[in-house]
């Protein structure tokens, strides 16, 4: 096995896509996401996984529980699995961060350019890793 091994903050800041799945091991996944001004994930519940969150580029909010975190370049943020959240683009510019899931979330190598591509897809891991 490989693994994966990249300069992040390059290919974070790069990242013009909703999302796009970089890599998927068995227990963890990572995931490259921007927001548009104004745009937010959704508010959403991982009953079974916790989730990182690594902000580079942007200022915007990270609500867990009703519980507003206002955050912008290198600010980190850990979701624990069963709380409600959204990440909200609360400023000017593209919120640009990457995402760690464990266990992962979405299907391996997985690319939506908008969030209503990712609203069509609705899709969830099948269990197939990257290698």
């Amino acid at each position: 096995m490989k693994g994966y091994c990249a300069n992040i903050e390059t290919r974070t800041v790069e990242n013009e896509n909703f999302r796009r799945v970089l890599y998927t091991g068995k227990n963890l996944q990572l995931v490259l996401m921007t927001l548009q001004p104004g745009e937010e994930i959704g508010a959403e519940v991982h009953p079974d996984r916790d989730q990182f969150f690594r902000f580079e580029e942007g200022s915007g909010a990270v609500d867990i529980d009703g519980v507003e975190n206002k955050v912008e370049a290198d600010f980190a943020v850990i979701v624990p699995a069963g709380a409600r959240h959204n990440v909200r683009n609360t400023g000017s510019a593209p919120l640009r961060m990457y995402t760690i899931y464990g266990p992962p979330e979405h299907i391996d190598g997985l690319v939506e350019a908008t969030k209503a591509d990712a609203e069509a897809i609705h899709e969830e891991w099948d269990g197939k890793t990257t290698e």
